[in-house]
């Protein structure tokens, strides 16, 4: 039987983005950013951004954190912390990282990010992409 895991903070989950930035390929930008994503199993799923010197081929942290979790068979999702190392403020993320939590994560889903200062943000899918066709065709 598998034991229950104590509930995650979403400090402790920025802290687990924080670390996956460290592994970010980020050559051209100098922009490393790391995501931690929590599935409906407790289990967290860590990314980082990869560059590619032809831009449109690069994939943002939270895409590879949800790739690398639906490659094992997770769909669900309930939180995502986001750390930008190279950014003192919050960035959040960006239109087609949104289109992608939001194929896996209710509206209510948790989105948390911060940078390297102590300001940090706290919304959720429904917040940041609002008018979303999935979850309106949902209700």
């Amino acid at each position: 039987m598998r034991r229950k895991e104590k509930a995650m903070s979403t400090e402790e989950l920025f802290e687990k983005a924080r670390e996956a930035a460290l592994f970010a390929y980020a050559p051209y930008s100098g922009f490393r950013v790391g995501a931690a994503l929590i599935a409906d199993d407790g289990s967290v799923w860590t990314g980082c951004n990869v560059e590619n010197r032809s831009f449109g081929l690069t994939v943002c942290a939270e895409r590879n954190a949800v790739f690398q979790a639906v490659a094992k068979g997770r769909r669900l999702f309930t939180a995502i912390a986001i750390a930008t190392l190279d950014s003192e403020s919050p960035v959040g993320p960006c239109g087609a990282c949104r289109q992608v939590l939001s194929e896996f994560m209710g509206v209510d889903a948790v989105v948390f990010f911060g940078g390297t200062g102590a300001e940090r943000v706290t919304t959720t899918i429904g917040q940041l992409y609002p008018f979303d066709s999935l979850h309106e065709l949902a209700r």
